[in-house]
């Protein structure tokens, strides 16, 4: 088995969260894809005092999670749409990165949201906000309405079919041994 680390991070507070259900979607068909493992969470998982006075180092919590994202071979993050972009304890938790840390680092981009009149939040939000780190946007974003979910799973085939698209594009960015299992497996 692979030893690629595959992290999800779901920019929402909200349980259930359809933001992280795609996020762990994603993470599972990675995984499925390449081997490795999965670690998922989100802002809920930061502590109970996660906000604005939060920083690496004085909560258990966060560390674990941060430390989990930073040693990631691959990462998907995804924030629901609030008010036209991502929320803000999402951008919170990116503020605490290191501009260094992900660099050259393959991220999956997606989104959520009510309709689907928001899906550009991927272009004009994140695909900036990560392109500041130089990371290694994927080329696709996943962007899923609260119709594309049904009894709490992706229900939408074009939108599983996106996901499918991106995650297989984790394959030129990964390190060998996964890029061979990955060949191996298409």
């Amino acid at each position: 088995m692979s030893g690629l680390k595959f992290v999800g991070f779901a920019g929402s507070f909200s349980n259930p969260s359809k933001t992280r259900l795609l996020v762990a979607e994603a993470t599972d068909r990675a995984v499925a894809r390449f081997g490795g493992t999965s670690h998922v969470f989100d802002i809920a998982n930061l502590g109970a005092g996660f906000g604005a006075a939060s920083v690496p180092g004085r909560s258990p919590d966060l560390d674990r999670h941060l430390d989990a994202f930073l040693a990631a071979d691959a990462i998907v993050v995804a924030s629901p749409v609030y008010k036209g972009s991502y929320t803000g304890l999402f951008k919170h938790f990116i503020d605490l990165i290191d501009p260094a840390a992900l660099l050259d680092k393959p991220i999956l981009l997606a989104a959520t949201g009510g309709g689907h009149r928001h899906a550009l939040v991927i272009e004009h939000q994140l695909r900036p906000l990560f392109a500041f780190f130089e990371a290694r946007v994927l080329a696709t974003g996943v962007y899923a309405a609260s119709a594309d979910f049904a009894d709490g799973r992706l229900a939408d085939d074009q939108t599983g079919a996106r996901l499918d698209r991106a995650v297989a594009q984790f394959a030129d960015h990964l390190p060998a041994a996964g890029i061979r299992q990955a060949r191996a497996v298409a």
